[in-house]
């Protein structure tokens, strides 16, 4: 697929990947698109940001590479390392025939067929569907000398591997950085990037959202669900329920064949919502009906 011509499109093109977003984050990943400019997405867990770029690359018929950042992650473990067991496996194969050529051997083992591509490596590769969506995801985990690291391969898309030399991307790759705000990533970088907050959707939206990902969920449970995980997050919580916890916990409800929630059901499966004990606790005897009654109330007709 070409690269969407609108903001309209783009809306459209996510919509048909079960990706419903408004209009803002639509524009801010057309102006990515259409100027080659990475896209850095900040927001709560679970609010769909890597969800994007899986959908963008579904919807381009692009191939996705994923960099999961870490503590400690650097700039080796990005991009590329020896084949470290094989190049020994070599080495002794050739001390064993008594045909060793130091100088080719050296050659050999340090040449593509011992290389193990990292992802910013492979992003750098062609590829016959168009430049990769790379997705480095969560940023926030690294630290800031992978920051200062990813800001020049971000500059030039390319990458330098000492015994081969450097490798440009003959096509830059369509960049998405996310950020759970951790931390704060260093402005140099962001400066690089086009920005969007990823929020918590509204309830219209939400609900949107889970006809898309669990469309044989019911309206009335849908709207519930909705309601009450909107209420859950005015709570003083101390790790909110994102949209994936919505979309998971309603279809936790269907398995149960729940048809409306009661308090029975929603401390049954509070454990789908709700990742910390001192969250469940909170929810424990008459909070999660005080809770289901105010999310009733709100689905009332004014």
């Amino acid at each position: 697929m070409t690269a969407p011509g609108s903001i309209d499109d783009v809306q459209q093109m996510l919509a048909a990947q079960g990706y419903i977003c408004g209009r803002a984050l639509a524009t801010v990943v057309f102006l990515s698109l259409r100027l080659g400019r990475p896209l850095f997405l900040e927001g709560e867990a679970g609010v769909g940001k890597t969800e994007i770029a899986k959908a963008v690359a579904a919807a381009l018929g692009r191939r996705l590479i994923r960099l999961q950042c870490y503590e400690g992650l650097d700039a080796a473990s990005a991009v590329y390392e020896w084949n470290f067991p094989a190049q020994m496996v070599a080495i002794r194969t050739a001390e064993a025939s008594g045909s060793a050529d130091r100088d080719a051997l050296g050659r050999e083992l340090f040449g593509p067929d011992f290389l193990i591509e990292r992802p910013l490596l492979q992003a750098m590769r062609p590829d016959e569907n168009g430049a990769p969506v790379l997705l480095i995801d969560e940023l926030d985990r690294t630290d800031e000398p992978f920051e200062a690291f990813l800001l020049e391969a971000l500059s030039d898309f390319q990458v330098t591997i000492p015994e081969l030399g450097t490798i440009a991307a003959p096509e830059p790759p369509i960049v998405i950085l996310t950020s759970n705000r951790t931390r704060e990533v260093h402005d140099a970088l962001k400066r690089r990037c086009l920005y969007h907050w990823v929020d918590y959707p509204n309830f219209a939206r939400e609900v949107e959202i889970l006809h898309a990902r669990a469309p044989e969920a019911p309206e009335t449970l849908s709207r519930e669900v909705v309601a009450f995980v909107q209420q859950l997050r005015s709570e003083d919580l101390f790790k909110k329920p994102g949209v994936a916890e919505t979309i998971d916990w309603a279809k936790c409800l269907l398995a149960l064949d729940v048809i409306n929630l009661s308090p029975e059901v929603i401390a049954d499966t509070l454990g789908a919502i709700l990742k910390y004990q001192d969250d469940i606790a909170k929810l424990q005897n008459s909070e999660a009906t005080r809770l289901l009654d105010q999310a009733r109330a709100e689905l009332e007709p004014a």
